[in-house]
């Protein structure tokens, strides 16, 4: 039995072991890569922890020793930066309380015309600067015109009547002289001289009739003048027109006499000079703001502009549903860039 167990071992065929796999060899180096990476990691972690120490501990060092080694040029740069920081601080400080408020004019006005009438023409548009008393525009004025004809004639019918009066009594005044000296003579009836003097008397009475109609036909002129000039509708003060609201062949009336389908205004005028900024206060506040005091104000649409201003007056009232005072200021400076119905920031400054 041991033999052939013998035997058979030396038949067996003796063969090596196999050889590694390649795809063993790669994963055995991609291992090895991922072992150097992570440790180059950890060398880089430690390197610059221990760099943060270093830097860490340089500014106490330099505390005690820059005072001693820094040039004069180096510390005047110093001070020099820091100035903006200071005046900034400072302009803070100075200011008591902030506002919003908006540009509002204190002489704006719907130009209209006194009587109602067509528009005919109109000689402003929108951001024509107008002066006192200019014409804007003219309304029908045909039956004011003939009114204003009639009138003229009236004047001239009275004044003809003026004349003839006096013409009779001087005519009468004659009479009267000579039938007094005949009278004197006896030549002439005390009739006769008492109808002559009657005769003057009522021709005294006519001319001062006539004198009274011509001035009552003057009067009717200079009525029919100012109605015929009330066609005529002119700017109130100077300013700028800032909207149109009417157009020829409209009806326009004073205030709504006209009805629903007649305009009430020409157009819209703004006194420029009469802007001033308006804000509303919390009344816990109002208490900070006095007249007089000083005002920086910054429109919304130029932010950097400082415009230098001071309270005109506190309304003495309060708004009941927003607990707020309404603050009048005057604006400082006259500008074509300030113009009404803007926004603007205000800082109301510490009196000094």
């Amino acid at each position: 039995m041991d033999d052939k167990k013998a035997l058979l071992d030396s038949l067996k065929i003796t063969r090596d072991s196999p050889p590694p796999s390649e795809g063993k060899k790669r994963y055995g180096w991609i291992i090895l890569a991922i072992l150097v990476l992570i440790a180059l990691m950890a060398a880089g972690l430690w390197w610059g922890l221990l760099s943060d120490d270093k830097n860490i501990a340089a500014p106490a060092g330099q505390n005690t020793a820059a005072p001693a080694a820094a040039k004069p040029d180096t510390a005047q740069e110093t001070s020099q930066a820091t100035q903006p920081n200071e005046t900034s601080t400072a302009a803070t400080k100075e200011r008591v309380l902030n506002a919003s408020g908006y540009i509002t004019a204190r002489r704006m006005a719907t130009v209209s015309a006194e009587i109602t009438g067509r528009v005919t023409e109109i000689l402003v548009e929108e951001g024509m600067r107008v002066e006192e008393g200019q014409l804007v525009a003219r309304l029908d004025d045909a039956l004011a015109r003939v009114d204003f004809d009639l009138a003229k004639a009236q004047v001239s019918a009275s004044e003809a009547a003026v004349k003839a009066s006096r013409a009779n009594l001087a005519e009468a005044n004659r009479v009267l002289t000579r039938v007094s000296q005949l009278s004197s003579a006896n030549y002439s009836s005390i009739a006769d001289f008492t109808q002559a003097e009657a005769a003057v008397e009522s021709l005294t009475a006519d001319l001062a009739r006539a004198e009274a109609n011509l001035n009552i036909s003057k009067l009717q002129v200079t009525r029919a003048q100012e109605r015929l000039n009330d066609h005529e509708v002119r700017a109130p003060f100077a300013g700028v027109v800032i909207d149109k609201n009417a157009q020829p062949g409209e009806i326009v009336a004073p205030g709504s006499a006209g009805g629903g389908f007649t305009r009430t205004g020409i157009c819209t005028l703004v006194d420029m000079d009469s802007l001033e900024i308006e804000v509303d206060v919390s009344e816990s506040f109002i208490g900070l703001v006095t007249p007089g005091q000083r005002v920086e104000a910054r429109l919304d649409a130029y932010p950097d502009w400082i415009i230098p201003a001071h309270v005109i007056a506190i309304i003495p009232t309060a708004n009941r549903d927003r607990a707020t005072v309404r603050v009048r200021i005057a604006l400082g400076e006259k500008d074509s860039r300030i113009l009404p119905e803007m926004g603007v920031n205000v800082a109301f400054m510490e009196n000094r």
